[in-house]
This record gives structure tokens, C-alpha cells and sequence, in this order.
């Protein structure tokens, strides 16, 4: 099995949407917003190949969204989602398997891309994609709070196209790949835990954007249960901490992977590092 780091971009957002209830005042030491008060945030994904298997766990924002949806989130960076396939002498056709931890835009919009007008295919043809099935009843039948997140065009092509595989229950989905469900930031949300010798690597999506939402009660505005997320992470944590497992960031733009160690204080960063150094 090898592990590659993707990087698709990156998007602003709102400094205080992402930290919640925690003031600016504390959470601008860590994380510092620009003058309007938007954060930088990464769109990393996670390639796993493992003999002829090609599994790519979610895929950014994709480029078919228009001008007006795009100047929002200021996409930055000199990444893209097909520079950081060919850097591994790779295309979309060779992956085999598409893992969406959830279906909101900046994790799922490359999944499709745009053939014409209101025309819409695959972007990568030859893998299935998997979601788990409550994140796609979710998505499908949007509540007010996500509906701006979940875009019709990223979404119901998938199940247009036929590649669309529902996972309904938690653990092994191919060897050596697990997945379990949380449900604090959005519906289902599908959280891969990779065994990578003997390490496992977890990608942690939305459960934990950065290393700076490590304490306890810096949860997302974004999230449609904060409690739920807060009950979420403490026990994950826990087992984190235990289990000694290497934490994969989606969005942090300055930390790649970090362990974590417990404190008088609760939970904290143990040690941040890059990919390679882990594995």
C-alpha cells in the first residue's frame, strides 16, 4: 500500500463560521484570519493505492461552478486536483474508487464534471463512488441550514450515471480501509481509517478541520449538531490518544497530520508533521 497527499486548492472562509462560539480574540492566535476576517483553508485529499485499487477520498471544489458561486470563497494556490494526479504519473481515469466523506461542495465538487449546458458526466469514469446512505438521504432532501452546500450538479449525476454505491454500515470497505459514521457536522458523514503497517491514518474531513479545533469546544458554526460533534470528538479523542493514530487534516492549511496527547487541559496537539514522515 502507498499513501499520496493531493492537493486540490485552496478556499477562504469566514474566520468566525469556522470557530464558532470561540472568540476571535483566541482563536486569531492560532489560526489568523486577512482583514475581512477569512481564514485560508486547504482542500487536501487522500490517495490510497493498494496493488490495482486507486482510492481517492474526496476530491475539493472541481472547476464547473460559475464565477458568481466562486468569487465567495477566493480559491487560491497553484494546486489542482489533475496537477497533483499527473505529479504521480497518474489521470482521473485510473482511480478506481471515490470515497466522499460528505457531499458539501468543497469536498465533493470535482466529482463531476461539466460536458455542455446542464450537461454533467463523471469526472473520474472508470470508479464507483461511495457514500455512505444517510449522508446521501441527507443531501438529496436538504434541510435550509446545508442546502447552499449541497449543489444538485455534484450530486445527483453520481446516481445518474449508475456508479453510485451507498454504504450502509460501518467497517471494512475494501482491505485494510475502514469507515465509521459521524453525524455532528453533517448527516453520515464517512470518516476513513487507514492501516498503513501498523499505523492507522484517519482522514479526518470535517470532524476536525485543523489542529486548531482540537480543544474541545472550538466546533463549527457550520455544524448541524454541535453537541453531537462535541460528544463525537471527545470519545474519538480518546481513542485517538490510545490507539496512537495519526490524524490526516482536509482543510488545515499549515498542518498535514498530527498525533495527540491527553492534558490536564483535555486533549492536545502531541506533534504535527507531514505525510511522508509518518509512513
Amino acid at each position: 500500500m502507498q499513501l499520496h497527499t493531493i492537493y486540490t486548492g485552496n478556499l477562504k472562509l469566514d474566520g468566525g463560521a469556522m470557530f464558532g462560539v470561540v472568540p476571535k480574540s483566541i482563536w486569531n492566535d492560532v489560526y489568523p484570519a486577512d482583514e475581512n476576517n477569512l481564514c485560508n483553508w486547504a482542500m487536501r485529499c487522500l490517495l490510497v493505492v493498494d496493488g490495482d485499487r486507486k482510492i481517492l477520498i474526496d476530491n475539493g471544489i472541481g472547476d464547473k461552478q460559475d464565477e458568481k458561486f466562486l468569487k465567495h470563497y477566493h480559491l487560491n494556490g497553484d494546486s489542482s486536483l489533475q496537477k497533483s494526479l499527473s505529479a504521480l504519473g497518474l489521470t482521473p481515469d485510473d482511480i478506481t474508487d471515490m470515497v466522499l466523506t460528505h457531499l458539501h461542495f468543497d469536498h465533493c465538487g470535482g466529482s463531476i464534471k461539466k460536458i455542455g449546458e446542464g450537461q454533467y458526466e463523471p469526472a473520474f469514469k472508470n470508479a464507483k463512488y461511495w457514500i455512505s446512505k444517510a449522508q446521501w438521504d441527507w443531501a438529496v432532501n436538504p434541510n435550509r441550514r446545508e442546502k447552499a452546500s449541497f449543489l444538485k450538479e455534484n450530486i445527483i449525476p453520481i446516481q445518474d450515471s449508475g456508479k453510485l454505491n451507498l454504504v450502509e454500515k460501518e467497517g471494512e470497505l475494501f482491505p485494510g480501509f475502514r469507515v465509521r459514521f459521524f453525524n455532528g457536522h453533517t448527516d453520515g458523514q464517512m470518516i476513513p481509517f487507514v492501516q498503513f503497517k501498523d499505523k492507522t491514518i484517519v482522514f479526518m474531513a470535517d470532524l476536525l478541520p485543523s489542529a486548531a479545533h482540537v480543544p474541545l469546544p472550538y466546533v463549527m458554526a457550520y455544524d448541524t449538531r454541535p453537541l453531537v460533534t462535541l460528544q463525537e470528538k471527545e470519545k474519538f479523542f480518546n481513542e485517538a490518544i490510545e490507539k496512537e493514530y495519526i490524524l490526516f487534516f482536509e482543510h488545515d492549511l499549515y498542518n498535514e497530520c498530527c498525533t495527540l496527547m491527553q492534558t490536564e487541559k483535555g486533549p492536545r496537539v502531541k506533534a504535527v508533521f507531514n505525510l511522508p514522515e509518518a509512513v
